[in-house]
């Protein structure tokens, strides 16, 4: 597991390099439609603001798109004591808490790392989980703080987000340009591929991102709470009671415990997170060596 983090921390690397290069090619696109060099600069100053930008603010804007209220101990003794206690195994500092009142049993983590970390839990997760399986929920959220994959998962919610302003910006571009120019119909049809495909791109990377660090989490709250099976039940729970959550985020959904989206079988494609079943299997082998 713990070459597991690490290699997952070089990975990080390689993401932010992998989506400087869709951002170039971007901005080389708009260059050699209109002839100015400089968009390729511009591109890359714009892109790298905006993802700094979604990078400290995503979290703020994250609670506030799902509904996300702060709570203090007294407001939720039970949700309050459980992520305390687990902070203090971990070694972390307590993460500031939240509650999101919705029906569908779901959490999440962001922050920018363990001192800027926030956890989430929705009303119908506490409504029907046993403190065991809460307890393996809140362990897998804190493993996300712990594995550092808030960060990564922050970096990759910005720079999907600065990919598709760019995009947005060539069809613009190429929509409102004066009437006297003539750009180049072999880049007149690359920037429209580029503006269709990149954020495309993008969302396949983000995916594949996501449904890794899922598995991880899972594997660092087992080893938290020393015991798999709490966290198996807590899913088997979420499986069986629907984990869709009544605010449809699709820019937000890698964030959660559980895919928060309603699922046909496109959307199950697409998803951020693995399928339940293969988790559950995978915690319960686990419970064979501990």
């Amino acid at each position: 597991m713990y070459s597991a983090i690490s290699a997952n921390k070089r990975k990080t690397w390689f993401i932010m390099f992998f989506f400087a290069v869709i951002i170039g090619a971007l901005g080389w696109i708009i260059s050699n439609l209109y002839g100015q060099p400089s968009f390729l600069y511009l591109a890359l100053i714009i892109g790298g603001v905006y993802a700094l930008i979604q990078y400290f603010a995503a979290a703020k804007i994250a609670l506030a798109m799902n509904g996300a209220k702060e709570i203090t101990k007294k407001d939720e003794p039970r949700m309050y004591r459980t992520v305390e206690n687990l902070s203090i195994a971990t070694g972390m500092p307590t993460p500031k808490i939240y509650i999101i009142d919705d029906p569908a049993p779901n959490a999440f983590a962001t922050g920018r790392d363990p001192k800027h970390a926030v956890v989430a839990a929705t009303t119908g997760l506490l409504d029907i989980m046993d403190d065991d399986e809460l307890e393996a929920v809140m362990a897998h959220e804190l493993g996300h703080v712990k594995n550092y994959d808030i960060r990564v998962m922050m970096i990759v919610f910005g720079l999907v987000s600065a990919i598709g302003f760019i995009a947005d910006m060539i069809f613009h571009m190429m929509w409102f340009r004066n009437d006297d120019e003539s750009p180049n119909p072999i880049f007149m049809v690359l920037g429209i591929v580029a503006a269709i495909l990149a954020p495309f791109i993008a969302m396949l990377v983000q995916l594949a991102v996501s449904r890794r660090r899922e598995y991880l989490a899972d594997s660092t709250g087992a080893m938290t709470t020393r015991y798999p099976e709490g966290l198996a039940r807590a899913l088997e729970k979420i499986r069986d009671h629907g984990s869709a959550m009544k605010r449809q985020n699709t820019a937000t959904a890698h964030f959660f415990f559980a895919n928060p989206l309603k699922g046909a079988s496109l959307a199950k494609l697409f998803s951020t997170h693995p399928p339940i079943d293969d988790r559950i299997a995978k915690l319960r082998s686990m419970g064979n060596h501990l």
